[in-house]
């Protein structure tokens, strides 16, 4: 009876572990699919918007800025507030171990030349368009990762990677048909320039994330810390961009020409929406942040259709549908038989923030109990 007892009382936790991790992953979807499609969105809202707009060079840089401030917040709470050990620590990971900086300078130098393309992308295409074809980003990093970090993937993965490219072909043509109308809104739009923006966006994606994978391995740095080291490069590389590309329309104007509330919430979004989704991505399994990607695109198209007049037809809704089935088929765990490739390497957010967080344990660096310790990428 003793035995009995003994064990209900220990399914009573369980239970209740149970239905609260539950209750975080339904919360992890939501703000998941919400940082996706919002994101895009607001961009897409704020650079179709009459009137002055706003320096994206510059707000890449404020977005580095404040990404870095949150890190350094996030350091300093994990010291317990002591000024002096954070102090010494920075100056130990940053100035001292140099080289180990240095190393970030190729990745960062990638991601800044992606955000700045991502405004680019965003402001010649239709949203949804941009969500969807954007899922390409799977399919670089995968290929990447096989030729770089020669891992392998199961012949699921390498069938989803195909429906994902014959999807986004197909919205490509159904695009091609409808790209007048689609830019009739406004003659400074072009489907092409923003076409090759998202592609290339896309390959640099990729390789950021693989580059970035490689020289992590070994490493006893913090994500955090990463974040810190990426963002000195990136606020320094998006202030030459912003000098070589709008350096005397910034002087004329000023660094916040054309800043509203929206292009405020763009910024925010982007720096902090990284950052957020690297918290709760540690509750969200992978197959579950497939279907929140998958599910942003249907966010994303059924908000076009209300906020800029998208219009959905029959080529799309077929090309959309691969990509979606696509994702979610990636995202699906690999066989015990197949090779050591690691799915969620290459389903991240469609955020692409220089952020590497759905690795194990790395998030447990965010509690302030572990102020003490580092523990590896």
């Amino acid at each position: 009876m003793a035995s009995v007892s003994s064990s209900k009382t220990g399914e009573a936790p369980n239970r209740t572990q149970n239905e609260a991790n539950r209750k975080l992953k339904y919360i992890s979807l939501a703000v998941l699919v919400v940082q996706n499609a919002s994101l895009i969105l607001s961009i897409r809202y704020v650079r179709t918007l009459p009137g002055d707009r706003f320096f994206t060079t510059s707000a890449v840089v404020m977005a580095e800025v404040l990404k870095v401030t949150t890190c350094l917040l996030i350091i300093l709470l994990q010291k317990r507030f002591n000024l002096k050990e954070t102090a010494c620590f920075l100056l130990d990971s940053v100035v001292f171990q140099y080289k180990d900086t240095l190393k970030l300078a190729v990745p960062s130098l990638i991601y800044t030349l992606q955000n700045n393309l991502q405004y680019v992308a965003i402001s010649n295409l239709p949203a949804a368009t941009f969500q969807v074809t954007y899922q390409l980003k799977i399919l670089t990093t995968a290929l990447f990762s096989v030729l770089m970090l020669r891992k392998s993937l199961s012949r699921v993965q390498w069938v989803s990677l195909l429906l994902l490219f014959g999807g986004v072909a197909i919205v490509q043509v159904q695009q091609e048909g409808n790209k007048e109308a689609a830019v009739a809104d406004s003659s400074s739009q072009n489907y092409m320039v923003g076409l090759v923006a998202v592609v290339i966006s896309c390959l640099s994606s990729g390789f950021a994330g693989v580059y970035f994978e490689r020289i992590l391995k070994g490493s006893s740095a913090s994500v955090w810390m990463r974040n810190v080291q990426l963002g000195i490069f990136g606020t320094v590389l998006g202030l030459l961009g912003l000098w070589w590309n709008d350096g005397p329309a910034v002087s004329e104007h000023g660094f916040l020409f054309g800043y509203t509330g929206m292009v405020w919430c763009v910024i925010f979004n982007q720096a902090f929406g990284g950052l957020l989704v690297a918290v709760v991505v540690k509750y969200a399994d992978n197959i579950l942040k497939g279907f929140a990607t998958s599910f942003s695109i249907i966010v994303s198209t059924v908000m076009s259709i209300y906020l800029f007049s998208f219009h959905v037809d029959l080529l799309f809704s077929a090309g959309a549908g691969l990509v979606i089935g696509a994702v979610y088929m990636y995202s699906l765990p690999k066989p015990a038989s197949s090779g050591p490739f690691p799915p969620n390497s290459t389903s991240s957010s469609a955020s692409a923030e220089p952020l590497r967080t759905d690795r194990g344990g790395e998030m447990e660096e965010f509690l302030p109990k572990c102020s003490g310790k580092e523990k590896g990428s």
